[in-house]
């Protein structure tokens, strides 16, 4: 089940609880802390089996044009089993009513195994590569953005 969640510390233990679970993407402290406490005031979206938080994710704005997908993830335990699929249907349907585009940036391909599988996630979502940029973050980090049409 998805549900919308709007109150601010229910997002950000949700947020914790599923980004410790994903250190191989989340495992720099100082860069998580900050995905969770900027999340708090974003819309966000909780994916649950039962009354056990499974995944999320949230949406910021790149330009009156373009959503963002500003951070997302799944338990390990419950990938490939079409949580995150439902996760970005429900971004999705709400950000179309406002954005034209969605973007999402992510390391490039071919540095990171874990990265390789997001990307190929967002791929079979609809997303397709616009740019990268090589030292937006860091040489070792190459900044991938893709891209997807979703409405107005």
């Amino acid at each position: 089940m998805i549900r919308k969640i709007k109150n601010k510390e229910e997002k950000k233990e949700i947020a914790r609880v599923i980004l410790e679970d994903l250190p191989e993407w989340f495992g720099l402290p100082e860069s998580t802390e900050n995905y969770i406490e900027e999340g708090e005031d974003l819309p966000f979206w909780a994916a649950f089996e039962g009354d056990r938080p499974i995944g999320f994710v949230n949406l910021t704005e790149s330009s009156e044009d373009c959503g963002d997908v500003f951070c997302m993830g799944v338990l390990k335990e419950f990938h490939r089993k079409g949580t995150g699929r439902k996760l970005m249907e429900a971004l999705e349907e709400e950000a179309a009513k406002k954005y034209s585009y969605l973007q999402v940036k992510t390391v490039d391909e071919g540095h990171y195994d874990e990265y390789d599988q997001t990307i190929a996630f967002y791929k079979k979502v609809g997303f397709k590569k616009l740019e990268v940029f090589p030292t937006l973050w860091d040489e070792w980090n190459p900044c991938l953005i893709l891209i997807k049409k979703i409405g107005v």
